[in-house]
């Protein structure tokens, strides 16, 4: 479609990023101070295969080559330890990705090196740092390896901002990468 001498194109947006987004809005509509959530990835053509009854409540979106479901798991154990929690989640073959949100405390990496050595210390001091951020972190990624990572900060909620990377989170990446290894 040409307007005004120029070629126009919708951006081009992939599935898993698609899911990511619409999975960081629904954990956002919940509002901030919240458990860990975990979702399972799934193929939606294969989803309405298996639960065709589902249609009805899809809109147009969730046909899209390639689209991905997110379902919520439901009584997630709460840990401190993410590495624990994690570690124990092995995904059946059905399930194509998974996405993980998490809520965090973000100091500069100064006041990072004072911190006290006890932990529930070491939190009570983040939390009152005059330069802490909170931030909500959700994590996606599938089978094949590729992932995205969306970052909310509490204080830009209002504005719906949401910075997106392949790399915010490294290591959460390679954690949920591993629940999908056979």
């Amino acid at each position: 479609m040409r307007q005004h001498g120029r070629v126009s194109s919708q951006p081009v947006i992939d599935p898993l990023s698609v899911a990511a987004l619409d999975t960081e809005r629904h954990v956002a509509a919940s509002g901030w101070d919240q458990p860990a959530r975990l979702f399972a990835l799934v193929r939606t053509a294969d989803l309405l295969e298996r639960e065709p009854q589902l249609r009805a409540g899809m809109g147009p979106a969730d046909f899209a080559e390639g689209a991905l479901t997110a379902i919520e798991q439901e009584g997630l154990p709460q840990t401190s330890s993410l590495e624990t929690l994690l570690g124990r989640i092995a995904w059946p073959q059905e399930v194509d990705g998974c996405a993980f949100a998490i809520e965090r405390m973000v100091v500069p990496p100064e006041a990072e090196r004072d911190l006290p050595t006890r932990s529930d210390d070491a939190v009570e001091a983040l939390a009152s740092h005059p330069d802490r951020k909170d931030v909500r972190l959700l994590v996606a990624v599938l089978r094949d390896g590729s992932s995205i990572c969306l970052l909310r900060q509490r204080e830009h909620d209002s504005d719906d901002a949401v910075a997106t990377g392949r790399d915010l989170a490294p290591g959460l990446v390679e954690a949920l990468r591993a629940t999908l290894t056979d």
